[in-house]
């Protein structure tokens, strides 16, 4: 058998098959191999080279596309950061599973992909960004300012205070990165333009008015014909949205209120002086260092030529420093750190607590009042610092602080009271999950309960937007489980067990068949109020006033002269038909007619329109719309620019990785 399986893979024609089948694996293996087989990217974009627009994609030709790539981690950090911008506008209304939807994951990667795509389009125009640029751009950052100026080590302590930390190298090369790509929107959106001829018509219309008959047409009397079982049907039908009985769920729950546990007895004098002397640095404050520095720059990765010229200037301006020269003069005309420059160098006091970078702080604090040093070396460049002056630490006795610590000392009592609870109610909790009784008893806590309720309907602890999130959740209703400890107020959380769950569903047409002829004959009583309007809209199309035909009908009539755009009369609905009818003719009316809700309408003539006078329109309000309708024209133009570049590159998007 293996013979005959030797004779029959030997041959010439087994050997082409074999060939055929090794070229594409080939292709696949070097493709794999020269694109890395990576497989942590979100999505792609990818565009032709620019001297051949009209490259194919396949391989080898697609390894001269040029491509930028969304990470996983990159989307991860953006779609958090987007979450706790969220949660933070929206406080207690924040809902985590519908942040969590696949729709908003994907707007989130949308804008990714635009920036992406803002990107390719920058360096194939050949847009580059200098290093002047960059430090305006930063200088620029109100986070990076003290009193509106910038300030180098507020700079350096935000960066730090990252998570991750960011190395301000690397942080200059991301503000490179993001004002290259802003370069070419900023310059779309800036060279769209407003004619004065646009502006005047615009003011024209928002300054509008007319003039405005009013005829309130009351509702018909109520409909008391007979409503057969075909029509109850069929409105039922054409309704089911508006007959179903929303899903509903019962609770048990067991409530921890620091509040209403018993008072933690007053600490005594040993105690206080113990944490006393814990804190005590909380009551002393610690020296303070003033300091004028002169910064020359030179970027850590620079050559050695590059660091020995910095640190030539640096030390003959020390120098000159040293031999008397005015400290403050020399910053002002030689310093490169734009925060204190203006200042004469002069930087707010500091103590020794990091707040400033460590080669610079310990200079500082090692030198005497009036002393000058110099070069000392840091990831800005070298300076030369003069000090100032010297603020010594002082603090407050025990005596002075005992009521403060008092306090503190109550309130962390309570507060540990509450968190053993707490703690320990979950520990209980653990070992039966599916039962909130035990754990109940094991801490002395009763079990409540709450109990059938809706969305719409939920009241006590059920009304706090966490506790209703929860309540509704797939996992509380379909496991059965307790709850994690839901914090409804500092010191006060509730766990919960969903004990009942009834699904929305639709209500049985016997069960609403009242519902239905009550809406059925209120449909009816509308259409022939609206039947009303409508006849008297015919009336004024065909010669009578409003006015006339309200006196003949005895109908409440009310004259609107000048009335103004957005005016909410007789609703803002109203406004906006008023508004919306053509002008009228020589000698005739534009009507219309508008519902008021609870079966009224109201019928509206208007008579005359008047059109603001954009002359008298004062000039920095003109400006300002002029602004406004720029920005808008800019941001729809931007858009279309992104819009028209995605049709010309390729974009990939791996949703699974999402």
């Amino acid at each position: 058998m293996l013979q005959k399986l030797r004779d029959k893979t030997s041959g010439w024609i087994a050997t082409l098959i074999l060939g055929l089948l090794i070229i594409p694996f080939a292709f696949v293996g070097v493709n794999e191999y020269m694109t890395g087989g990576t497989a942590n990217d979100v999505a792609t974009v990818e565009a032709p080279p620019s001297w051949w627009q009209s490259a194919p994609h396949w391989w080898p030709v697609s390894r001269l596309w040029q491509r930028k790539e969304i990470t996983v981690d990159e989307f991860r950090n953006t779609f958090e950061t987007a979450r706790q911008q969220q949660r933070q506008a929206l406080g207690e209304n924040f809902d985590a599973r519908e942040f969590e939807t696949k729709e908003n994951k994907l707007k989130i990667l949308e804008q990714l992909i635009n920036q992406r795509v803002l990107a390719l389009a920058s360096e194939r125009a050949g847009v580059v960004i200098g290093d002047a640029a960059v430090n305006q751009a930063i200088a620029a950052e109100p986070a990076f300012q003290v009193d509106g100026k910038f300030n180098a080590e507020r700079y350096q302590l935000v960066l730090a205070s990252q998570v991750p930390a960011i190395q301000p190298l690397k942080f200059q090369e991301q503000e490179r990165e993001r004002l290259k790509m802003m370069v070419m929107p900023e310059g779309i959106g800036t060279s769209d333009f407003v004619t004065p001829g646009e502006l005047d018509r615009l003011f024209k219309l928002l300054a509008q008015t007319r003039d405005v008959g009013l005829a309130l047409v009351p509702p018909a009397a109520p409909d008391t014909a007979p409503v057969s079982d075909a029509e109850i049907q069929k409105w039922y039908d054409g309704h089911k949205a508006s007959y179903r009985q929303p899903e509903t769920v019962s609770l048990e729950y067991v409530e921890v209120n620091g509040a209403s546990l018993p008072g933690a007895a007053a600490p005594d004098e040993a105690t206080l002086r113990k944490r006393y002397e814990a804190e005590k640095n909380r009551f002393v404050a610690p020296e303070q260092r003033l300091v004028s520095h002169i910064l020359i720059s030179a970027p850590a990765g620079a050559d050695a030529a590059t660091l020995k010229k910095a640190e030539d200037k640096a030390a003959a301006l020390a120098a000159q420093a040293r031999q008397g020269a005015d400290f403050a003069a020399l910053a002002k005309a030689n310093s490169e750190d734009p925060g204190s420059k203006d200042t004469g160098g002069l930087l707010p006091a500091f103590a020794r607590d990091g707040s400033m970078v460590k080669p610079f702080e310990d200079a500082a604090f090692a030198m005497q009042a009036g002393e000058i040093r110099g070069p000392v070396k840091t990831d800005f460049g070298y300076h030369v610092l003069k000090l100032d002056g010297i603020t010594p630490g002082h603090g407050k006795s025990f005596e002075e602080v005992r009521d403060e610590l008092a306090r503190e000392q109550a309130s962390a009592d309570s507060e540990r009271a509450y968190n053993e609870l707490a703690g320990k109610l979950v520990n209980e909790v653990l070992k039966n999950p599916t039962a909130l009784e035990p754990a109940a008893k094991a801490v002395g806590l009763p079990v409540q309960k709450l109990g059938p309720f809706s969305r719409a309907t939920a009241s006590g602890i059920a009304a706090n937007p966490a506790v209703l999130r929860s309540a509704f959740s797939d996992a509380l209703v379909q496991d059965g489980t307790v709850s994690d400890p839901i914090e409804i107020a500092p010191s006060h959380s509730v766990v919960i067990r969903v004990v009942g769950h009834t699904p929305e569903q639709p209500q049985p047409l016997a069960q609403v068949r009242d519902a239905v002829i009550s809406a059925i004959r209120a449909d009816r009583q509308e259409k022939a109020t609206a039947a009303t309007a409508d006849a008297i809209l015919a009336r004024i199309g065909k010669g009578e006033t409003l006015q006339a035909i309200a006196t003949a009908d005895k109908l409440q009539f009310n004259e609107m002269p000048a009335m103004p755009r957005g005016m909410p009369v007789p609703t803002a609905e109203g406004n906006e038909a008023i508004f919306a009818v053509p002008r009228p003719a020589s000698g005739k009316a534009s009507a219309g007619k508008v519902a008021l809700g609870g079966g009224a309408f109201a019928v509206f003539a208007v008579t005359k329109v008047t059109d603001g006078e954009a002359s008298k329109v004062p000039a920095d309000q003109r400006e300002g719309m002029k602004q406004q309708l720029m920005q808008l024209g800019g941001g729809v133009a931007t858009q279309a620019f992104i819009e028209s570049m995605r049709k010309q590159y390729k974009v990939t998007v791996m949703e699974d990785r999402l």
